[in-house]
């Protein structure tokens, strides 16, 4: 099945000619073709989805969960537009502390929650999926940091293109700006067209190519095609809270994500984008399970041993419900939280030391930071920088 999925419309910079790219609108003509195997992996993950929403319902608290897990999808997006942060950098960034990487990639990474969270608040608010509320998104997720000077909160004026020092030579050279309203357009009406048979599911994964191709702003359009993909399924009811990153999944088959990208704008195979997208939604819904599933066993058996610490277990287990909002943490901070007294705080910590739940990480005496090493290090999995 041959399908147009655009055309290609000549421009010049600097006196260069161009071809750039302008995609047809969305639904793909002609119709997809969902079969046996694409409906199956559709069904799969649409299971893992209601599998995770479960499960962030039942966990004791699930703010617990979700804070560190936006934060987790933040830091691996901006990986795979090559920040350097890791989670822990990112929890001393909020600590007030300095991280080990430059500032600048870490208040990425917080732009990214800042984006995610107020978008969140909008739509439970009644805010309509829109352009509106793309470039309040765009706004936050580059206020600050190295993205300052690539107009937030405003659509491009200017040609962009991606690998290659020029269009003539580059790898994707997305529509002109004088495309932009019409396409923007057309994704809008794509967005609030519920009475087309396409699933939430698949709705999500074709805006997500569309975006990207568009491209719309000068920076922050793979982070902010990402945060919309979560921003969909959450307007749709598939998801709850921002519990799904899908990040992971990019960012561990990479290569795969770019030319599943290319394989749509270059031979129509919205198909085989549609069952990558599928199988990262199923793959990374059931890891978010199995995370949550550990984390509960893991504060259950050290809630367990902080109990048999004599005297000192309530304090103690104060603190361990405090490491639990965030792993690493200074008596400055638990002081603030907890209302606890110092001496009580140290005598505390010193026990959920001699217990092994923390462990002090700086080796100073002032100043310290302590660190709850296994929920920090069940929580990294996957988050490295590349």
């Amino acid at each position: 099945m041959v399908r147009k999925t655009g055309h290609y419309v000549t421009s010049t910079l600097n006196g260069q000619s161009y071809q750039a790219f302008v995609p047809a609108p969305l639904p793909p003509d002609p119709p997809l073709q969902l079969n046996h195997d694409l409906a199956n992996l559709r069904d799969k993950a649409l299971v893992a989805l209601g599998e995770l929403k479960g499960i962030t319902r039942i966990l004791p608290d699930a703010r617990l969960f979700l804070y560190q897990y936006v934060r987790k999808e933040a830091l691996l997006s901006s990986q795979i537009e090559g920040t350097q942060s890791s989670l822990s950098d990112l929890l001393l960034f909020e600590l007030d502390e300095a991280p080990g990487v430059p500032l600048d990639d870490v208040r990425e990474v917080s732009n990214y929650i800042d984006a995610l969270e107020h978008a969140l608040q909008r739509v439970r608010d009644g805010f309509p999926l829109s352009l509106r509320l793309l470039l309040e998104m765009h706004e936050h997720l580059l206020r600050r940091g190295r993205g300052a000077g690539k107009a937030p909160g405003q659509f491009r004026r200017t040609q962009v293109w991606l690998g290659g020092p020029s269009p003539d030579r580059a790898q994707f050279v997305p529509p002109p700006a004088n495309h932009l309203d019409t396409c923007l357009g057309e994704l809008e009406r794509f967005l609030h067209a519920t009475e087309d048979g396409i699933s939430p599911l698949a709705r999500a994964a074709l805006a997500h190519v569309q975006f990207e191709t568009i491209h719309p702003f000068l920076d922050g359009n793979g982070r902010l095609g990402r945060l919309l993909i979560v921003l969909m399924l959450f307007d749709a009811g598939l998801l709850e809270e921002p519990s799904l990153y899908l990040s992971l999944y990019f960012k561990s088959r990479r290569e795969e994500y770019y030319q599943r990208l290319d394989a749509v704008r270059t031979q129509g195979d919205w198909e085989g984008w549609l069952g990558f997208f599928f199988d990262g939604v199923a793959a990374t819904s059931g890891q978010a399970v199995d995370t949550a599933q550990r984390l509960l066993r893991l504060f259950q058996d050290d809630r367990d041993r902080l109990r048999g610490a004599g005297r000192i277990a309530g304090t103690a287990l104060q603190l361990h419900e405090a490491f639990t909002r965030n792993p690493l943490r200074t008596t400055a901070r638990l002081l603030q939280e907890t209302g606890l007294s110092k001496p009580a705080i140290a005598r505390g910590l010193d026990a959920m030391q001699a217990q092994g739940v923390i462990r002090e990480i700086t080796g100073k005496q002032r100043y310290r930071i302590f660190a709850y090493q296994p929920y920090l290090d069940i929580l990294s999995e996957g988050a490295q920088p590349l």
